[in-house]
């Protein structure tokens, strides 16, 4: 597998242990620019370990780097360096990036086939999450090429996971930002039954939700009663529930933070708990105001939400 970026490439300098900086980053746990405030705003790496690990689980890794008008080397064997950084030529037109090949150790994993459908997946979701980046992938064993971008982002997002559904409505998008943190909402409901809600923190798709989901699933329980309770669609002292307002919603809720925690280390769900009443302030406010804008959107959001909730109770009865 090789991975190639066009990014600033990896620092080659002598690093205050005296070796060269790229040799610290692939071969030492805990080194990464994300320990210092200005080299990353976001990142979802936390702890400098990632590539330490592909390289130790590698029979081979080779790692080209291009930055200031040359073409740095180094290559690894079981995360063991083969030799010093040195120049191999020069980068044209001062490009720079860096470039990743390594060969899995097949001592270790049981299969060390790569499979394009798992990588497809993660890669679309990144391009979604990221409008202004492109990712190629190329299978040279089968001649194969899938090519990621979409300037539409989370928009273009649930309108591909709502391509096989009837939405009944265009999709409903914003973007919050506030000390450092940006929130990005994209909700669509379909005329179906099922709730798809899709959280990422820095780019990392939390499976299990966390504070982020919570804020976000508070916040549109709370508008779309609002909304239904001043236009009369409820009887009496009537409340939606949560169930109710979420009923054929599709919804991507992305946030990008500086200090994400993680419960357990496979990041599947965040811990911070300023992160939920920071998500809900928002997402009330921005849909509150869409609701206002777009009665016509709110209303039908409202209806399918309100029949939902006379479905449930008839089949309490």
């Amino acid at each position: 597998m090789t991975v190639i970026d066009n990014g600033r490439g990896i620092p080659v300098e002598k690093h205050e242990s005296g070796k060269s900086a790229l040799e610290v980053v692939m071969t030492k746990l805990h080194a990464g620019g994300k320990f210092e405030s200005k080299a990353y705003q976001i990142s979802g790496g936390l702890h400098g370990v990632g590539v330490s690990v592909v390289n130790a689980l590698s029979t081979k890794l080779v790692v080209q780097v291009k930055r200031s008008g040359k073409i740095y080397e180094q290559s690894y064997k079981i995360g063991v360096p083969q030799g010093a950084v040195q120049v191999v030529g020069s980068a044209k037109n001062d490009e720079t990036g860096t470039l990743v090949t390594f060969y899995p150790d097949q001592s270790i994993f049981s299969t060390t086939n790569f499979d394009f459908s798992v990588i497809a997946s993660r890669v679309r979701e990144l391009a979604f999450l990221n409008p202004n980046c492109k990712i190629i992938i190329n299978d040279e064993r089968d001649g194969k090429k899938e090519e990621f971008h979409y300037e539409g982002g989370l928009t273009e997002f649930v309108k591909w996971i709502n391509r096989s559904k009837s939405p009944i409505h265009k999709p409903i998008y914003f973007k919050k930002e506030a000390d450092s943190t940006i929130i990005e909402v994209c909700v669509q409901y379909v005329d179906g039954y099922q709730e798809n809600i899709f959280g990422f923190v820095n780019t990392i798709n939390t499976v299990e939700g966390g504070t982020h989901i919570s804020g976000f699933k508070t916040a549109l329980t709370r508008a779309i009663n609002d909304y239904a309770t001043k236009k009369g669609l409820l009887k009496n002292s009537d409340k939606l529930t949560g169930d109710d307002t979420r009923e054929g919603l599709t919804s991507i809720v992305s946030i990008r933070i500086k200090n994400p925690q993680f419960e357990g280390q496979t990041k599947t769900k965040l811990g911070n708990s300023e992160v939920k009443g920071f998500v809900d302030s928002l997402s009330s406010i921005a849909l509150g105001e869409f609701f206002e804008e777009n009665p016509d959107i709110a209303n039908k959001i409202a209806n399918k939400c309100v029949s939902a909730s006379k479905a449930r109770e008839a089949a309490r009865k």
